[in-house]
């Protein structure tokens, strides 16, 4: 099964299954002589981690990362920084009932029609627990990006079940179960989640990212523009369905007189406006990159579903298990960290270019 690691300079490769013993990443291009430990790893896992509100799975893992290799004294080597991270927590006997059976909405289908085999425990490698390593090597791109550039990545949800959210205090964000920034809105949330968990259905969300602080070059002209990369790297996380860079969707009802980011030499960072969310021509301006993202309503729900066997005889299934009941709500620090290794790639390859330019 290729496709599983990301970038070119800076890549990541993701290993593990839901309900194996371990879960984790190779991190290949990582620059020598950064200040990495597991702690700093651990703080972003943190964050992600399952079982921290009502309002997520109860599966219950602490999600401690090991370093294992690339990185001594403290300090990364320049050579693979093996990330591993062990499941504790699994219940595979929750899905014994549809182990020859596809849930609708999820890649089961898709996977055993590929393969003509798929692991049917928490999905295996479709499930969303393999996001762990991701964030496990977001953050060190996280530490690099911060450090070498100043850039400050960050996101929060904006949506959730239709109950629409502001961006109004980031400083809140990490200080609630939803990751939103709009604090007066969090009874109504968890009203809602309440209501959705006990009804055994789910909701989708959408997430806005943005990355401060990118100094203007990152990025390659047609295949490898930098929003491209992005949105493909987004596109490889579970459940999301759409990918909208700066105004996105929004393009299609305005004028070039309402898209057009107008320059001014007497504005700080010239541009009035930033319609374009940081990038143009798939290179960055040195604007904030602002990126908005769906995610689809979790598969996995306990209301009774029409379905298959992989026999082909129907049947009806209902999804026991512990499931996230909005699984955008945890793809926050997922996203940040998504973003931060296609940054740190693409400045790799610009310190390369302009190294061959002397």
């Amino acid at each position: 099964m290729s496709g599983s690691t990301i970038g070119k300079l800076f890549t990541v490769t993701n290993f593990g299954e839901s309900h194996g013993p371990a879960i984790g990443c190779v991190v290949d291009g990582c620059p020598p002589g950064l200040q990495l430990s597991e702690e700093d790893i651990q703080l972003e896992l943190n964050r992600r981690r399952p079982g921290t509100s009502r309002h997520v799975t109860q599966r219950q893992e602490t999600d401690k990362v090991e370093i294992l290799s690339g990185v001594y004294e403290g300090q990364t080597t320049g050579t693979p920084i093996a990330l591993l991270i062990r499941n504790i927590d699994q219940k595979s006997k929750d899905y014994s009932a549809i182990a020859t059976s596809f849930r609708p909405a999820h890649a089961d289908w898709s996977y055993f029609q590929k393969y003509g085999i798929r692991d049917p425990r928490g999905g295996g490698r479709s499930s969303a627990r393999l996001t762990a390593p991701t964030v496990a090597s977001g953050a060190i791109a996280k530490k690099w990006l911060a450090e070498k550039f100043n850039i400050l990545i960050r996101a929060c949800v904006t949506n959730i079940g239709g109950v629409k959210l502001e961006i109004n205090d980031w400083d809140s964000v990490n200080k609630n179960p939803f990751f939103c920034a709009d604090s007066e809105k969090i009874p109504q949330l968890e009203q809602l989640m309440d209501e959705v968990r006990r009804s055994g259905d789910s909701v989708g969300a959408e997430v806005f990212v943005q990355a401060i602080g990118v100094p203007a070059g990152f990025g390659e002209p047609i295949y490898d523009k930098l929003d491209a990369d992005i949105a493909h790297a987004f596109m490889g996380l579970n459940a999301v369905k759409a990918v909208a860079i700066g105004d996105g969707f929004d393009v299609v009802n305005m004028k070039g007189s309402q898209n057009s980011d107008e320059m001014d030499s007497k504005v700080p960072g010239y541009f009035l406006s930033n319609h374009s969310g940081g990038i143009l021509g798939g290179i960055s301006t040195s604007q904030p990159i602002n990126v908005r993202v769906a995610i689809k309503p979790t598969p996995s729900i306990r209301l009774e579903q029409k379905s298959m066997t992989e026999n082909g005889d129907s049947t009806i299934i209902s999804v026991k298990g512990r499931h996230d009941p909005c699984v955008g709500i945890r793809a926050v620090p997922v996203l940040e960290s998504l973003l931060a290794i296609v940054l740190m790639d693409h400045a790799l390859r610009l310190g390369a270019m302009k190294s061959m330019l002397k």
